[in-house]
């Protein structure tokens, strides 16, 4: 599809209410741009499902967001920070009923057929995050920087520290709460008038008004929504597009009332859905599970419309379009150096190998484009944007190359730090973003240039500290692979050693530990209760997806032994610790013991909940409580975590202290530890 032709489905997509066809679609977009094209209806197909733009009814129609969310009603639960101050604060609340090019502060709400006002708030960003955080926690800040340019001069000023103060576009309620004898545990019903323009017509819900009832089946109907949800795009492109999703698979009953606040059931209610860590982002998930990682950091769909060269690329595992190699192209005209295989190389590394003939018509591209460039770039007036995108595209290459040799090498990937490969996409689709942003030799605004400077080192730093990691993890990956090579060596009698890794779900603690290939599953609880400084005061089980495929999770037998989980193909399991932790366990690469071998804990990150929390996201709650401007919010964190708690430390040497009295004694040699079976 041509630029014109996109332009005109996204147009189609804001305006159409009803559920349309192939034919309907392609006959608008041939209003805008009358030229015949066979291979239209696949490619606007292909893109409307590859982008999740609009939602499949059958095998020939499909239904907008517009026409599945206008006129839906939807439930807004003011706080109590809302109704002190006499204001309502828009932030995520009309997710997904507002079209999502929208910025909050653009909103209009009614109340009994007149506009609200709309004033402005100060306080510190940090009180205003919570009402952002359904856009994901990490882009919460952004969202409040935003919305209006006082705010987004003084995020630019220091990139690493939130500006002390803020104001943010709020509805004046102060009538309506007054009028209404609103009291907490009122709430409105928002009914979407206008979806593409956000326009929502508010009505006041008392507190008692709703049977249970009727709330527990949207309940229900919600939590199916978002795991259908989940199992239908797995972590998606977004929290926004996971919502969107949630609402389409809960069905009518989901967008329908009685109904909880969605931060509210997120939050609060359900204990099926959780928000989880997704490489630098956040992403709802089944609660106490971890979502997967992905060798491939290129691994979204390919677009129906890419040129030869995006999808020599693609195939590459490198997505980026051609906006983005324009500006691999003004970056040789700016560093002044046009041999082409050193551009060719910039873009597509060695350790990417492209085949010959792929190497060449990339060549002949990029040859043409510089051609084409040559005459009218300006080295003068692209000494402010030069820079800042030299630095993007060094970085675009650093990820590409990391990951493949990542993915193309022999390390054990179980070996990586957690989701490895999805901090690499992210920060290569972050990166790929800005360089289509960068494709001009224009100044741009000075403001702009501020942002994506701060953006850039943020992705910078995180970058270094993955790779630092990942070096880290390959190092002793290949000790391990050394001691194999040395040959066999005492085990005393445990028939050789394997490292284990546990990680907590729901929350970014991990453990790597030596265990003899002897341990029994029953030892290995003991093991882990050590390491996560636990006390062994809650029912536990081991279990693993049954081999069949069939529903539900297969117990173990406390008696097993690490070998013989091996032998059987084992490598993943579950650590099930009372009703609300859920720990995974990975069985590592195996080595012989040398002599001395102990069991022991040799790497981690984190530091772990008190098991008497509730689960991960009660522990989440705590830590962000932790940083709250609220004293009193602090202190009671800090009481419900326990004194001297350090969030995020993890201390190796208590660690193997702990695990000292439960590991065979000092001097006879390695050895599980002893429990009684």
């Amino acid at each position: 599809m041509t630029a014109n032709q996109e332009d005109a489905l996204f147009e189609f997509l804001e305006n159409v209410t009803e559920p349309f066809t192939l034919e309907d679609i392609s006959a608008f977009i041939r209003l805008i741009e009358p030229k015949r094209d066979a291979r239209l209806g696949m490619e606007i197909a292909a893109l409307i499902d590859s982008r999740n733009i609009a939602f499949r009814l059958d095998d020939r129609r499909w239904v907008s967001r517009r026409g599945c969310f206008e006129p839906v009603p939807f439930v807004i639960n003011p706080t109590r920070l809302e109704l002190l101050n006499g204001i309502l604060i828009p932030g995520h609340r009309c997710i997904p009923f507002a079209n999502p090019g929208l910025m909050p502060q653009e909103y209009t709400f009614y109340w009994k057929g007149a506009p609200i006002p709309m004033g402005t708030t100060e306080g510190p960003p940090e009180e205003f995050y919570p009402y952002y955080c359904l856009f994901g926690e990490e882009y919460a800040p952004q969202y409040v920087a935003r919305d209006n340019p006082g705010n987004e001069s003084a995020f630019n000023s220091d990139p690493y520290e939130d500006p002390p103060e803020v104001s943010i576009g709020t509805l004046d309620m102060r009538n309506i709460y007054r009028e209404s004898g609103f009291v907490p545990g009122d709430r409105f019903v928002a009914r979407t008038k206008d979806w593409k323009k956000g326009v929502f017509e508010l009505e006041r819900v008392g507190k008692d008004e709703w049977p249970q009832a009727e709330l527990y089946a949207w309940l229900e109907a919600a939590e199916s929504g978002f795991e259908d949800s989940m199992a239908l795009l797995g972590p998606g492109s977004s929290t926004e597009e996971q919502i969107t999703y949630a609402y389409w698979c809960g069905g009518k009953r989901m967008r329908d009332v009685p109904a909880y606040a969605l931060e509210d059931f997120l939050y609060e209610k359900t204990d099926r859905i959780e928000t989880v860590p997704y490489g630098i982002e956040t992403r709802f998930w089944y609660a106490g599970k971890e979502i997967p990682d992905n060798r491939d950091i290129g691994n979204i769909q390919a677009l129906p419309d890419q040129t030869v060269v995006e999808d020599i690329l693609f195939r590459r595992k490198i997505s980026v379009s051609e906006f983005a190699i324009q500006s691999y192209v003004l970056d040789a005209l700016y560093r002044g150096d046009e041999d082409v295989l050193h551009l060719v190389n910039r873009i597509a590394p060695p350790a990417v190998q492209l085949e010959e003939e792929e190497r060449i018509i990339l060549a002949n591209y990029l040859e043409e484009a510089l051609e084409e460039n040559r005459e009218t770039y300006s080295l003068f007036t692209d000494q402010r944007v030069g820079p800042t995108r030299q630095r993007v595209g060094e970085l675009h290459t650093a990820v590409i190359d990391l990951s493949a040799r990542l993915r193309d090498g022999d390390v054990d990937a179980s070996w990586l730090p957690k989701h490895t490969f999805i901090v690499l996409s992210q920060i290569q689709g972050h990166a790929a973003g800005l360089l289509e942003d960068l494709d001009t030799d224009e100044p741009l605004p000075e403001m702009e240039l501020e942002a994506i400077d701060n953006t850039l080192d943020s992705m910078i730093e995180t970058y270094e500290d993955i790779k630092e990691l990942i070096g880290d993890a390959m190092n002793n990956f290949r000790r391990t692979r050394l001691s194999v090579v040395r040959g066999r060596a005492e085990d005393n009698g445990n028939g050789g050693w394997r490292t284990v890794q546990i990680s907590v779900g729901g929350i970014e603690v991990w453990r790597r530990m030596a265990v003899p290939g002897s341990c029994r599953l029953g030892e290995l609880h003991r093991i882990i209760q050590s390491c996560l400084d636990w006390t062994d005061s809650l029912i536990f089980r081991f279990s693993i997806e049954p081999p069949d495929g069939s529903p539900g999770r297969k117990t173990l037998d406390r008696k097993l032994r690490l070998e013989e989980l091996s032998a059987q193909g084992i490598s993943e399991l579950l650590y099930e610790y009372g009703t609300k932790w859920t720990i995974k366990v990975i069985l590592m690469t195996p080595y012989e013991a040398q002599k001395g071998e102990a069991i022991r804990c040799v790497a981690g990150a984190g530091a772990a909940p008190p098991e008497h929390i509730e689960g991960p996201l009660r522990f989440r709650k705590l830590l962000a409580s932790l940083e709250a401007a609220n004293e009193a919010e602090r202190e009671a964190a800090r009481h419900e975590l326990g004194p001297g708690f350090e969030p995020g430390h993890f201390d190796l040497e208590r660690c193997n202290r702990n695990l000292g009295p439960v590991c065979a004694a000092p001097g006879s040699g390695p050895g599980p530890v002893k429990i009684d079976q």
